[in-house]
């Protein structure tokens, strides 16, 4: 069974207007997760608890609220988030377009296949009309992936998902498109504020690098560049050994791990630290 598209809409792109579908990129057959039980193994529940009234609340009776200060909120009604709630269009705007080297992707929040979609007019047209609409879907999609392809550009944008204006970014993707959601600049924290961060106020003054450490510094870095990124050669051990692990214990089988060889450490030692490394990746790569 293929995957389901979790949006439809079209990309608005000058006066073209592109029917497309969205896709999520995880694949949530991977994941795995744990449920919280008593000692016997019951599941455990979840009640929604006052600790002034000392009552549980019914879900009938639950307001959301805004903290404005210690203990005190604002209580924030349905009707006056309605208000202030993004007009659904079902259309991502493209607003502009960027050079690709200049796009940050410490920005990226989530991503999306995006797809051609034939489903809304489609459907009500029979034989060569169908064949003519679908025709057309799949070139203006195609015409504006190769447009992003042939000037190294990627489509900033507008969209409405789940009652939220998001920014987003496309960019071409193998035989088609992705959709990244952006996080806005004002999410982010400034890498300033970031403790002990080179240049920060906690930092300190800037140690000094001797031209021998940057020189095997530099030879590390040559020995472990790969002439093209093959994204299949890794995977998610901890979820293999997971798998292994809940598996072992459902059969009521010990589960056994192989012992770890670790290496000298000379973490307080930069230059033979690196020497070390310089050795060991010229040895993986004979």
């Amino acid at each position: 069974m293929g995957t389901r598209s979790v949006w439809n809409g079209s990309i608005s792109f000058g006066l073209v207007n592109i029917p497309i579908k969205l896709f999520t990129v995880l694949d949530g057959n991977n994941e795995y997760s744990f449920n919280q039980l008593d000692e016997k193994g019951h599941k455990i529940q979840y009640k929604k608890w006052c600790p002034v009234e000392e009552r549980e609340i019914p879900y009938e009776e639950i307001k959301k609220g805004y903290k404005i200060s210690k203990d005190e909120y604002v209580i924030i009604e349905k009707e006056d988030l309605d208000k202030i709630k993004a007009i659904t269009t079902k259309t991502i705007d493209i607003k502009e377009f960027i050079d690709l080297k200049d796009f940050d992707t410490i920005l990226i929040e989530k991503s999306y296949y995006v797809s051609p979609s034939t489903d809304g007019s489609a459907k009500k047209r029979r034989g060569k009309q169908k064949e003519n609409l679908v025709s057309a879907s799949n070139k203006a999609f195609k015409l504006f992936v190769d447009s992003l392809k042939e000037t190294n550009k990627i489509a900033i944008g507008k969209v409405v998902l789940k009652d939220r204006e998001h920014l987003v970014a496309i960019r071409p993707y193998q035989r088609g498109l992705i959709m990244h959601q952006l996080m806005f600049q004002e999410e982010i924290t400034p890498i300033d504020e970031i403790e002990g961060m080179p240049g920060s106020e906690s930092s300190g003054s800037l140690v000094p690098i001797d031209e021998k450490e940057l020189e095997l510094g530099k030879m590390l870095v040559g020995n472990l560049t790969s002439s093209q990124f093959d994204a299949t050669q890794y995977s998610d051990e901890y979820a293999k050994e997971l798998e292994k692990l809940v598996t072992a214990k459902s059969k009521g089988i010990i589960y056994k791990t192989e012992e770890r060889d670790d290496s000298k450490d000379t973490s307080n030692d930069l230059i033979e630290a690196l020497k070390a490394s310089v050795q060991r990746s010229r040895s993986s790569k004979n």
